[in-house]
């Protein structure tokens, strides 16, 4: 392998490890299941290896591969044609540090909110998760999702409404579950 391969592989190293624990829990947010979204996460990583010189020099490599993530995911979705599963379990993420408050009623938390993204349909999950979760603009995450700003916006509101219908979660949200 000569040096500049060799450059290149480091290069794409460093990429993946510094960002895995957040392709992680951006392709968990997407599937609902751990082992899927590590299945995602590599599944797309092995497509962004192939173009990695391509990747490297774009303005946005970060949202090249979650173009990559979400394509992908797309396509097994179709494949398989079926709704996405609510998360049965969150164990084993690299999870972002709460910064303060109850430890067990954060996690009561997460699991009701990760719980009410399951019952989203597909495209409305991912424009929720990708604005909301992941705080990508909405022009950001139009193209991470292929489709107009317009069906983002549609989306995502459409996504928002749903959860704020489910009974009990915007309280949940809005007080940490605590009367």
């Amino acid at each position: 392998m000569g040096e500049r391969e060799q450059a290149t592989d480091l290069d794409f190293q460093g990429f993946v490890v510094g960002r895995w624990p957040r392709l992680v829990r951006t392709a968990f947010l997407l599937t609902g299941e751990q082992y899927a979204a590590e299945d995602l996460v590599q599944s797309s990583l092995e497509r962004i290896y192939v173009a990695w010189r391509k990747v490297a020099v774009a303005e946005d490599p970060d949202a090249y591969v979650r173009r990559v993530m979400i394509n992908t995911h797309a396509r097994r979705h179709r494949r398989k044609l079926k709704e996405f599963l609510a998360p049965r379990d969150d164990t084993g993420l690299a999870h972002e540090l709460p910064e303060r408050g109850d430890r067990m009623a954060q996690a009561d938390d997460r699991s009701g909110l990760l719980t009410a993204l399951g019952l989203l349909p597909p495209r409305q999950r991912e424009a929720v998760v990708l604005r909301y979760w992941e705080d990508l603009s909405e022009t950001q995450t139009a193209h991470a999702m292929g489709c107009s700003v317009g069906a983002v916006k549609s989306n995502a509101a459409k996504g928002i409404a749903k959860l704020r219908a489910i009974p009990g979660l915007v309280d949940m949200m809005t007080n940490g579950g605590r009367k």
